[in-house]
């Protein structure tokens, strides 16, 4: 039994507030600070697996690394109800509609992750049938190295997007740039009310 524990003291860590004023009963900040919260810690991952990167992803998933602690406890095998979709294993150009498909069925907002040497990149499969990358027909968040990577590599992916959904902007999806980069890859973009 450790000091702490026989004294009757937790080592509790608590985790700093998002930037704002505080005082006796109260605190405030921005919207976009609290949405970003929120977001970051419930993201639900639509897995689209098609080789060995899609095994060490289950990996992740299982009880010794335990994804569901960063708030990707669900998920999801339906696009539209899934806000993160993350591309496993070899993509071949005959499947690329299907997944641009898939990425547009998603609801805003949305994220992608490409998993593996195959998805970012074609791989070692130098060939005519195999996309070279799945940025070819839909934008990527974050790139996740390996052959296949292995699980704290996919975990910290996850962490990146979890960072970049907390630092995002509510009204990034409707910026000028944001449409311009969905238009260069043939996405037709939904305007707000």
């Amino acid at each position: 039994m450790s000091k702490e524990q026989q004294s009757g003291k937790r080592s509790i860590k608590i985790v700093d507030p998002p930037p704002g004023y505080q005082g006796e009963g109260f605190f405030l900040t921005t919207l976009d600070k609290v949405v970003g919260l929120a977001r970051k810690n419930s993201i639900w991952p639509l897995p689209f697996a098609t080789s060995c990167c899609g095994i060490e992803f289950m990996a992740t998933m299982a009880s010794h690394y335990d994804l569901a602690r960063f708030g990707s406890e669900r998920l999801s095998f339906s696009p539209r109800q899934a806000d993160l979709l993350m591309v496993m294993g070899t993509i071949a150009k005959k499947m690329g509609p299907i997944l641009k498909q898939v990425y547009e069925q998603m609801a805003e907002p949305k994220w992608v992750m490409a998993v593996g040497a195959c998805a970012s990149s074609g791989g070692i499969f130098d060939t005519y049938s195999v996309l070279q990358g799945i940025d070819q027909i839909i934008p990527v968040d974050v790139y996740v190295p390996g052959c296949p990577p292995r699980p704290e590599q996919i975990i910290d992916g996850i962490l990146k997007i979890q960072e970049l959904v907390q630092n995002e902007p509510l009204r990034r999806r409707y910026s000028p740039q944001y449409k311009a980069l969905l238009q260069r890859y043939g996405i037709q973009t939904v305007e707000a009310n």
